[in-house]
């Protein structure tokens, strides 16, 4: 069980953030809306939620998550894969001080965004991607050994994050779309298989029993309901913009 989050104000230049998606420009003023709903949903679930100031230097840096991963024996600060939000993690670092006596961190040459990572109890699921090498994977695997916790290595090819396409919802049941479908790392999960018309809903948490969704995704939302949890939906829309999800707007732990 969860009973802490630390989120990260959306910055006025989050306008400017990475994407790859054709969506349009983020609407400042309502993302600090759904963001702020968003905080909301993780203290409904019981968690004691720390707010970061905003850092308008980096427009993505409302994507917490990528910058440090939070374990039940450690905290290790990441390196983004991302040049542009790189120096995010000397902004995190002090907060993971007060909540770890243990704070490793992933160092040149490897490259590592934590929403690459997925936790299933003391093992974790590490995608191979775009922003996380062989080299920084290869370090976060030594870290969490270290501690009697495992790591596996998932190629990746079509997602720009593991947590992406694919989401842990604690039950032996995987939420996944996509390549992640057919990986045989996965094969002994029980799938809910997300459509492709509701790819972006395959980024939900698990928190506390209760699974936090993107809402405007009636068939998915359907699915997990009736594997018997309760959802709580959010509105994501502006950082959907960003190709961002609600697992990266949060570190919980």
């Amino acid at each position: 069980m969860f009973t802490k989050a630390i989120v990260r104000t959306p910055a006025k230049s989050m306008i400017n953030g990475i994407t790859s998606v054709d969506l349009g420009v983020p609407n400042y003023e309502l993302a600090l809306e759904q963001h702020a709903k968003y905080v909301l949903a993780l203290e409904s679930c019981g968690l004691e939620v720390t707010i970061l100031p905003a850092l308008e230097g980096f427009p993505d840096s409302c994507f917490v998550e990528d910058v440090a991963l939070m374990t039940s024996e450690c905290a290790i600060l990441t390196r983004p894969g991302a040049l542009s939000r790189r120096n995010e993690i000397t902004h995190i670092l002090e907060s993971l001080e007060k909540n770890y006596p243990t704070v490793y961190s992933i160092i040149p040459p490897g490259t590592l965004e934590a929403g690459d990572i997925m936790m299933v109890g003391s093992d974790f699921y590490i995608g191979l991607s775009d922003r996380t090498n062989h080299s920084g994977a290869t370090q976060m695997k030594g870290f969490l050994e270290k501690h009697g916790m495992q790591a596996h290595f998932i190629r990746m090819s079509e997602m720009l994050h593991l947590k992406t396409g694919v989401a842990y919802l604690e039950n032996n049941k995987l939420l996944a779309f996509g390549e992640f479908l057919t990986k045989p790392e996965f094969e002994k999960f029980n799938i809910l298989k997300v459509s492709k018309d509701e790819a972006y809903a395959a980024n939900s948490i698990w928190v506390n029993d209760k699974i936090i969704m993107p809402a405007g995704f009636p068939k998915t939302i359907a699915m997990v309901k009736h594997a018997g949890y309760e959802v709580i939906e959010i509105e994501a829309s502006e950082f959907e913009k960003l190709d961002g999800g609600l697992s990266c707007l949060s570190l919980r732990f």
